[in-house]
């Protein structure tokens, strides 16, 4: 379809699909009931697991009687684990027993767990013992009026025979809701965006249709399974191909690198930090990279340079994908057969069967053509609501349905997506609006730069100067803040060339590896950050 303004309207193909994700699960389980369906390693002794499709219906089964004892149909149960194999049998479990599961970053530290279990109104806890050097057990037995469960204790939350009753009784709305999320908090406290069967199945089902990823598929996920995107997308998604999910309990690249070759995947799920440092270890990895087919994520803006990188080395389609967890999470995609142009510079163009419209967002009126402004949607795979918080509800959904992203894109005639930055990153500098997303990506293309994140800084005169917080490879040493200015010239506008200059070992980043801008800011503005003279 060709726009003549900045409102695409839905395609109503290909249709729909009204499964539960439980009955995704029996469906595929009927079709293959022999092949694999997930990989992985198991709590406690990291023992590896292997479950075809025929067993992981069954545990999931077991979990689903287990878990119908516990509370009723609708109830907040709470996972909080790390990616062992129980984490994604868990989540089949609680849908085929109607329940809403509350995914839980395994770092908490208890009064967030408090927060989030109080919130939630979870009555019950599956967790891990530990993860790493937390000790998760132990945090856990501080819970007050919450029935704690270790994964360890699989006689609790794992039945010894699937009820038959219980299976008779699985849910088959695909309207209700399922699960509960946690915003990852780049802004402020995190709310609960409650989502719902037909958003997840749907996503999933779409995102690996748009994007070609192969029937059958294996598929390496080592993004963190507490997030949508991994218990959506890199769980679902293999599940929607009939594939193979390949679980990464801790991320390490030269590790993720041997697995994928060993597994001979076809998809990887990537965020930017991940796929950066599997191209920075295959590098000097003495073995040729593996072969893909798709390098599929986000979640952060993509430089160009990365997307290069990724063809080059693993000879795959990058997909670059767009979203938010209100979003279930994937709003747009580019497709395999798109332009080079589109592929390395924009996110896409929609999934079918939602709307996109880019606002003005101070009067909320449509934009021309190419003008940025506020992303908005409008669609089956929107949130049903923030839990207990109809204000920041409404201030999300406006009356005609549509949800506010508080991404900033615009979008040209033929639906494709660029993404400019967020309404709450815009730095305003003598009354422009300058969208740090451009200048990141001039400065990751600099051979010193590993990684770059620009804010704004308070100033007398000019409102907010453009302050460039990098990583860089090897020493910064002196010259490199005029090298960077220099290159900066030569690629952007006088007023977008960063006037402060700030060097960091590591970026803090929320647990989807998003990076903590707000947290750089007051750093740098407080002088506890290396400044580049």
């Amino acid at each position: 379809m060709t726009l003549t303004t900045s409102y695409r309207p839905a395609d109503p193909t290909p249709p729909l699909w009204e499964d539960t994700v439980g009955a995704l699960l029996v469906r595929r389980a009927a079709e293959h009931p022999d092949r694999l369906a997930l990989i992985g390693t198991r709590h406690g002794d990291g023992a590896a697991v292997r479950l075809t499709y025929a067993a992981l219906l069954d545990e999931a089964r077991r979990v689903a009687t287990a878990l119908a004892r516990l509370v009723g149909p609708g109830q907040p149960v709470a996972l909080w684990a790390p990616n062992v194999v129980e984490w994604p049998v868990i989540e089949y479990g609680a849908a085929l027993a109607g329940v809403v599961l509350v995914a839980l970053n395994p770092v908490l530290r208890l009064p967030e767990l408090e927060y989030a279990i109080g919130h939630s109104r979870a009555t019950v806890l599956l967790h891990a013992d530990r993860s790493r050097d937390h000790d998760m057990a132990a945090v856990a037995g501080k819970l007050a009026d919450v029935t704690a469960i270790s994964l360890a204790d699989t006689a609790r939350w794992r039945a010894d025979v699937a009820d038959e009753a219980v299976i008779a009784a699985e849910p088959t709305d695909p309207s209700a809701p399922v699960m509960l999320q946690y915003t990852s908090g780049t802004t402020g406290s995190p709310k609960g965006v409650l989502l719902r069967h037909r958003s997840l199945v749907n996503v999933a089902q779409l995102t690996m249709e748009v994007t070609a990823a192969a029937p059958g598929a294996v598929c390496v996920n080592p993004l963190p399974m507490f997030h949508t995107a991994s218990c959506v997308i890199g769980t679902l998604g293999p599940l929607c191909l009939g594939g193979t999910e390949v679980l990464v309990e801790q991320f390490a690249p030269d590790p993720v690198l041997e697995l994928l070759r060993r597994e001979e995947a076809s998809v990887l799920f990537y965020v930017p930090a991940v796929l950066g440092a599997l191209l920075e270890a295959q590098r000097s990895a003495e073995r040729p990279a593996p072969r893909l087919r798709t390098v599929m994520g986000g979640a952060a803006t993509v430089s160009p340079t990365m997307i290069q990188a990724a063809e080059d080395v693993f000879g795959a389609s990058v997909i670059n994908l767009f979203g938010q967890t209100e979003l279930a999470p994937v709003l747009t995609a580019t497709r395999p057969d798109d332009s080079r142009d589109d592929q390395l510079t924009t996110v896409g163009r929609p999934l079918p069967h939602v709307e996109v419209k880019v606002v003005d967002p101070v009067d909320g009126e449509v934009v021309p053509l190419g003008e940025p402004g506020e992303i908005c949607a409008r669609g089956y795979q929107q949130m049903l609501c923030y839990l207990h918080d109809p204000d920041a509800t409404a201030a999300a959904i406006d009356a005609d349905g549509w949800l506010h992203t508080g991404d900033l894109g615009a979008l040209d005639d033929r639906g494709h997506l660029r993404l400019t930055g967020r309404l709450k990153e815009l730095i305003i500098r003598k009354g422009e609006n300058i969208a740090p997303p451009e200048i990141e990506n001039a400065l990751v293309a600099h051979a010193a730069v590993a990684g770059a994140a620009v804010v704004g800084l308070p100033d007398d005169e000019a409102g907010e100067i453009v302050a460039a917080v990098v990583q860089v490879r090897g020493d910064a040493g002196p010259g490199l803040r005029d090298e960077l200015v220099a290159h900066c010239r030569e690629r952007l506008s006088p007023h977008k060339t960063p006037s402060r200059w700030f060097v960091v070992d590591a970026f803090p980043l929320t647990p989807t590896q998003k990076v903590q801008k707000f947290r750089l800011a007051d750093a740098a503005a407080g002088g506890e950050l290396r400044e580049l003279a």
